[in-house]
């Protein structure tokens, strides 16, 4: 019954990230896992594209954006941001799907993990069995490196085209691990 009711608390609880709102790209492969009856969403990201510092106290929370996108980017929209470079470090970022998924049970889990391997997500594992199990699907399409920092861009414009392009490509490779999960989870029996 516990598992039920964190169910319950999780799914009519207020959004509290930085956006507010899951990703479209994610939210339909969200909502089929919140209408199994063995496993809910406490997180999930479809991925993006960024350019952010790095703050001096290694807090996710003091992160600044600059530039955040879940959709592929375009080069000329980075190189406008680029036109005042701030005092802080700048990294160009491309991160991969992530979600989180509470399951009722460790067979659950297992059968979670074992789908999620099928869709190329080899990286993802159960990350606590405390309170309750939760499972991190996690794609491996990401990268990072530093830009610029103290008002000056490290890098040339071709160098800055090739991050762009790179980035794209495993957002594209990410969109179909993603879909490719969603239709195994479609399989799930209750």
């Amino acid at each position: 019954m516990a598992f039920e009711k964190d169910k319950k608390n999780i799914l009519e609880r207020i959004d509290k990230s930085k956006k507010g709102s899951i990703d479209d790209e994610i939210k339909n492969l969200v909502d089929l896992i919140n209408s199994l009856k063995d496993y809910y969403t406490t997180s999930s990201c479809s991925g993006r594209i960024m350019i952010i510092n790095r703050p001096e106290s290694g807090k996710k929370c003091d992160v600044e954006f600059f530039f955040s996108s879940h959709r592929k980017a375009s080069f000329s929209e980075i190189k406008n941001m680029l036109k005042e470079i701030p005092d802080e470090q700048l990294w160009f970022r491309q991160e991969s799907m992530i979600i989180h998924i509470a399951c009722k049970t460790i067979e659950n889990a297992q059968k979670i993990l074992d789908i999620a391997s099928k869709a190329g997500l080899k990286h993802s594992g159960i990350i606590t069995t405390r309170k309750k199990i939760v499972v991190e699907i996690i794609g491996s399409e990401q990268f990072e490196t530093i830009i610029a920092s103290n008002k000056k861009l490290y890098i040339n414009e071709e160098y800055l085209k090739l991050l762009v392009n790179e980035a794209n490509k495993k957002m594209d490779l990410n969109k179909k691990r993603l879909s490719k999960f969603y239709d195994l989870v479609e399989n799930i029996k209750d």
